[in-house]
């Protein structure tokens, strides 16, 4: 704010003061009577009274404005009765400036009340999965199992499809076989290898149980981080009254749905079968039923999800995506990120070969946050956990590990952090999205556990610099330094649609952002009711912005962006 503009904003506020002032011989009915008239609503949050101030000033408690007007008559009153110029200066300076923070304050609880009004109309649209609903699904025999699609570290992944679709739940679809029949010219394809989308909509993760035990509620106590994804018709109604516990308290703790985030639409326990590929790709994890040298257990844990076409992995790796798709691509996993941070959820394991990806109906691609076996998801939401001796998991990858956690050392007392861990690890993966070697992958590249900010890699030049300076926040050692998922995401919201009215004004000024707000909401809005444009990635992204707005996160987003882009001026200035 300008100097010339601070002082005719005052002046104009001091005006109406001085005016009431001379009508009252006493500055403290004129503060009183002013308290009154600028008071909020009961729906506002107000400003709480300071406590330093006298107990005798106890009609300036309750307002800046009245101490503000207090002030300026004193000023006044002084020049009349003849005081020093220096006292009547002092007086006039300091209420004006009074005044001009009870008018900071009061556009700031405009702004706070209008986002919290924006935010309330998003978060009453929950996110629907499009998967077409079935009412069976809790057996494994209910199910057509294809290929193998998918190999981790704990778990094997297979195309699937029900045995029968219901006519009331499909709109008139019948069985598998007359799906092949009638879309055999259509053929999504994951790979050469594999089948179409069309014939396996679903996708059947099989658990391995090496000593989890063959009981279904010792199966779901030792694996109930694989149900954090879990929908609400995820269990049989019987199975929804077990027990759990481990991290969870007595039920496993769960997320709401989110286009960004996977989610599980049956969960059951059954018996091992022998799968296509099992005898050569994981032998070892087999029951001794099926391979008499293999280890595991006779049951396990299956969930069912949606099938993706391929991996973020697999996606960049033939594919050059455009600059704005790139940064949908990172916001999208900030927005994901920041979905399980809010419900107290630390995934722990990002990497790209755990994210997967489809694309709507303007080919952008969606991303999805998938396979939870690793995080952190407690019965609070502090994403804080005691680190007593190295027998507590840290998580994952070790690779994509924030220095936070990589370098903690077990103790009694320390505490782990993840609340911007897998913020962290997000900027490590956006080096892949911009079409660059991850970093931290690399044979004798960097390691999270002693890398200096400086040695990161020069982005490429065609990369959206706003993006960049996301990734070089998101990758700062110290996380007290480091942007949350959510102002990061904020930061990539304005920088994608916000950037005209974030250029018009300064860091302080709300008004205009405010009113842009209310635009973006209106077409948003309008956008949902259109039809198929109302589910692309871009309006996802918009509605899952304004469904979290936040005033003091939306300003410091803002600070962020305008002290990256003087930094650019100030450098292409200087060269």
């Amino acid at each position: 704010m300008s100097v010339k503009h601070a002082i005719s904003r005052g002046l104009e506020l001091g005006r109406s003061f001085l005016q009431l002032g001379l009508l009252k011989s006493r500055g403290r009915v004129a503060a009183k009577l002013l308290a009154e008239r600028f008071r909020a609503g009961p729906s506002v949050r107000t400003v709480q009274p300071q406590a330093f101030l006298p107990s005798r000033y106890r009609y300036y408690r309750t307002s800046l404005k009245g101490l503000a007007a207090q002030l300026q008559y004193a000023g006044f009153r002084r020049r009349l009765t003849g005081g020093s110029p220096r006292n009547r200066a002092l007086f006039l300076a300091f209420g004006l400036g009074v005044g001009l923070v009870e008018q900071q304050l009061e556009d700031d609880r405009r702004s706070a009340t209008a986002c919290q009004e924006i935010q309330a109309v998003f978060r009453k649209k929950t996110f629907q999965s499009p998967l077409i609903p079935f009412s069976s699904g809790y057996k494994l025999e209910d199910y057509i199992i294809g290929n193998q699609i998918g190999k981790g570290s704990n778990a094997a992944v297979y195309e699937a499809a029900p045995q029968f679709f219901n006519s009331k739940e499909s709109n008139g679809e019948h069985s598998l076989e007359q799906v092949r029949e009638d879309k055999e010219d259509v053929q999504m394809v994951r790979s050469p290898t594999c089948c179409s989308l069309m014939n396996f909509p679903l996708a059947i993760k099989m658990l391995w149980n090496f000593g989890a035990g063959s009981s279904s509620e010792a199966i779901l106590k030792s694996m109930s981080q694989e149900l954090v994804p879990s929908g609400p018709l995820a269990f049989k109604p019987e199975e929804e009254e077990i027990t759990l516990d481990g991290y969870f308290g007595v039920v496993p703790k769960r997320v709401s749905a989110h286009p960004n985030v996977i989610r599980v639409h049956r969960a059951f326990t059954a018996d091992v079968p022998l799968l296509p590929g099992a005898q050569e790709e994981y032998p070892d994890v087999l029951p001794a039923r099926l391979n008499p040298a293999g280890l595991g257990n006779n049951r396990t844990l299956f969930v069912v999800m949606k099938n993706y076409p391929c991996t973020l992995r697999q996606y960049l790796q033939v594919t050059k995506p455009s600059c704005r798709q790139r940064s949908l691509m990172v916001l999208q996993l900030l927005e994901g990120v920041d979905h399980l941070c809010q419900q107290g959820v630390a995934h722990r394991d990002l990497k790209s070969d755990n994210v997967l990806l489809e694309f709507d109906s303007g080919g952008c691609p969606r991303l999805v946050i998938t396979d939870f076996g690793c995080c952190l998801a407690q019965s609070g939401s502090s994403l804080q956990l005691p680190f007593s001796s190295l027998c507590v998991s840290r998580g994952g990858n070790i690779s994509l590990m924030a220095p936070e956690v990589v370098t903690a050392v077990p103790g009694s007392g320390v505490v782990i952090d993840y609340s911007k861990a897998d913020a962290w690890a997000v900027g490590a993966i956006s080096y892949e999205i911009l079409g660059e070697q991850n970093p931290f992958y690399q044979a004798g590249g960097l390691r999270s556990t002693d890398y200096q900010e400086k040695q990161l890699p020069l982005f490429p030049s065609r990369s959206p610099a706003d993006v960049q300076l996301v990734i070089q926040l998101l990758l700062r050692r110290n996380p007290e330094r480091r942007p949350s998922a959510r102002v990061a995401a904020n930061m990539l919201h304005l920088s994608l649609w916000g950037r005209k009215v974030l250029a018009s004004q300064d860091s302080a000024g709300t008004k205009k952002l405010v009113d842009w707000l209310l635009c973006q909401s209106a077409v948003v809005l309008l956008k949902g009711c259109a039809g198929p444009s109302g589910n692309g990635v871009e309006a996802e992204l918009q509605r899952s912005f304004l469904s979290n707005l936040d005033l003091v996160e939306l300003r410091t987003a803002m600070g962020f962006l305008l002290y990256g882009w003087e930094q650019r001026r100030g450098c292409s200035l200087s060269a």
